[in-house]
Formats: structure tokens, C-alpha cells, sequence
């Protein structure tokens, strides 16, 4: 996991991922549509959303097999839990159709506070459990970057 910020991307951070990143710094405005934005047909591509945060305990984990995501968050603010690990088997296991898997927790779970411009990055593996309310649900806008991982 990676956790930044837009307007202050470090030299560190791998090309392929400043690269992405500078792509929706260019293109993606409160115009943008909602919904997915092809970039290199399904090696990557972005989803823009726009939903409500939830209590931390009605939310789910997911990982994923194939992609990695960048979540950026545009507009509100989000808490972010991660693991390592998931903490058993998924409850919702669609990784060889849609590459998500779903599940209550992952292990030993940290939690990271989102706002606008932030971002973090999941490896394939990666628990997260995005859209938590940090004080009270409340509207966010964000982008998750999909690239598939070779």
C-alpha cells in the first residue's frame, strides 16, 4: 500500500503509477461523467463515483487478484481500512469474473483518513475497505485507477 497526495506526487513513486496519476490530474473534472473511463482498453481504466460513506461496521473488505487500484479521492472525505490479509475466506468470491472478492475484515485492520487529493494504492492481495465515514456519513467523489498488474 501507498498513500499520497496529487498535488505532491514523490519521484519514489513507480512511473507507471505517477503516469496514471498525472492522467486524471489532466482529464478528470466535476464534469467528468460517473461511471468507467477507458484509458488502455481493460489493462487500465478509471471509475468515477460519487456515494455516500458508511459506518465502518456496515462496510466490506475486498481485494483483488489481477488489478491494482488507486483510490483518489476528488471531492468529501473517506476513511480507509487496510491489511495485509484477509481474516478467512471471502463471503463473495467473484475474483475470475469481475477480479473482487468480498469479505467482513481483513487482519488486524489500520485505518487511514482520505480527503480531497489523497490518494492510496492497493496491490493485488491488499484487504481494503473503502467508503468509511470518518464523523458521519457524508458525500464523496473519487476515483479508483484499475491497472492490471502483468
Amino acid at each position: 500500500m501507498i498513500v499520497g497526495n496529487i498535488h505532491n506526487v514523490q519521484a519514489w513513486l513507480p512511473e507507471t503509477l505517477r503516469q496514471a496519476i498525472e492522467l486524471i490530474k489532466q482529464h478528470v473534472t466535476d464534469a467528468t461523467p460517473i461511471g468507467k473511463h477507458e484509458i488502455d482498453g481493460s489493462r487500465l481504466f478509471y471509475l468515477v463515483s460519487e456515494d455516500m460513506t458508511q459506518p465502518f461496521a456496515e462496510r466490506r473488505a475486498e481485494y483483488h487478484a489481477r488489478y491494482l487500484d488507486i483510490q483518489i479521492v476528488l471531492k468529501g472525505q473517506e476513511g480507509m481500512t487496510f491489511s495485509t490479509q484477509p481474516a478467512g475466506a471471502p463471503d463473495t468470491d467473484w475474483l475470475a469474473d469481475k477480479d473482487i472478492a468480498f469479505l467482513p475484515e481483513g487482519v488486524q485492520e489500520k485505518t487511514v483518513v482520505l480527503n480531497e487529493g489523497d490518494f492510496v494504492v492497493f496491490y493485488p492481495g491488499e484487504v481494503h475497505k473503502p467508503l468509511c465515514a470518518v464523523n458521519a456519513p457524508a458525500p464523496v467523489r473519487k476515483v479508483v485507477v484499475k491497472l492490471r498488474v502483468e
